[in-house]
């Protein structure tokens, strides 16, 4: 694992937070911005790590080389600046996606739209089953974000599956793990469990969702190792799937009561030139060019371990 100083921890800390800020977005992926900056296949790495194996370290070497071991510098950094930027800014983006969602979701747009071709960008050799993997990892994402919301439970087993299969989605680049919630029916269960503290319910969702983390960093790993092309591919067609969902001009076709406010869980996107309110193009189009240009940044910060 690299090391760094407190600068460039700063800097973990910052990707941290702008994982942070996609997370809060329903349908923008924190893996899409982690990928981007760098971070991704350490991010793996490190969450891999937690195991028996790092914990046996401890009676013997003591805590301080259980950290290391762990990579904890590493990750504290990252998951410091993800609940930094979800207290701070949750408010603010769920202020912007009621106010101004042709604005939010534009930025958005063009910054998952240049996703594409970093990504893409790091394939080192294009073949056949390269390509097929693109085309599948498109086709599973569109159909994910096509699917009709199922009615809201609250069965502990399933709120375990819930949250192992949304915390798999966070670290996917192209899926959004909260928009998984609400496709299964539990986004507003576990939301009325934080504001009830209703432990039993949190303490299933967070087991299922640890659980979820530690298989998958594992099986994301093992891909990069043995088929890093195909698996960067499969990423890649993710984000193009799921550029549907974040196609900034959409008309709500059903929502649901979610904590007193109607969130919308199905739409139709549509053209700008249909769009029954104002399109805001200007504004949008600079705000998709923002977002792009801000990959090329994101880019040379990943240069800054």
């Amino acid at each position: 694992m690299a090391d760094r100083n407190f600068f460039q921890y700063l800097i973990v800390t910052l990707k941290g937070m702008a994982m942070g800020a996609a997370d809060v977005v329903p349908g923008v992926s924190g893996g899409t911005i982690a990928f981007i900056s760098g971070i991704y296949e350490e991010l793996i790495t490190s969450i891999n790590q937690i195991g028996p194996a790092v914990f046996k370290t401890l009676p013997k070497k003591g805590f301080i080389a259980m950290w290391q071991e762990a990579n904890g510098k590493f990750l504290l950094a990252i998951f410091l600046g993800i609940a930094i930027s979800v207290i701070t800014l949750a408010r603010m983006i769920s202020w912007l996606l009621i106010n101004e969602p042709v604005l939010l979701w534009s930025f958005f747009f063009g910054l998952v739209v240049a996703s594409v071709i970093f990504v893409a960008r790091a394939i080192t050799k294009w073949r056949l089953a390269v390509l097929l993997m693109l085309v599948a990892g498109a086709a599973t994402a569109y159909y994910i974000t096509q699917l009709p919301p199922v009615e809201n439970t609250a069965s502990l087993p399933y709120l375990f599956l819930s949250g192992a299969l949304a915390i798999c989605a966070m670290i996917l680049p192209g899926i959004s793990g909260a928009f998984i919630l609400v496709l299964l029916g539990s986004y507003k269960t576990i939301l009325d469990a934080v504001h009830e503290r209703n432990l039993l319910i949190l303490a299933t969702v967070f087991t299922g969702a640890i659980f979820g983390l530690l298989s998958f960093a594992r099986l994301l790993k093992w891909m990069f190792q043995h088929y890093k092309n195909m698996t960067l591919a499969l990423l890649t067609g993710f984000i193009i799937g799921s550029l549907s969902k974040i196609w900034p001009w959409k008309i709500v076709i059903e929502t649901r009561e979610f904590d007193g406010k109607s969130i919308p869980v199905l739409e139709e996107n549509v053209s700008p030139l249909s769009y029954p309110e104002d399109p805001q193009l200007l504004w949008a189009i600079l705000l998709a060019v923002a977002g792009f240009s801000l990959i090329f940044m994101l880019e040379k910060l990943a240069a800054k371990k």
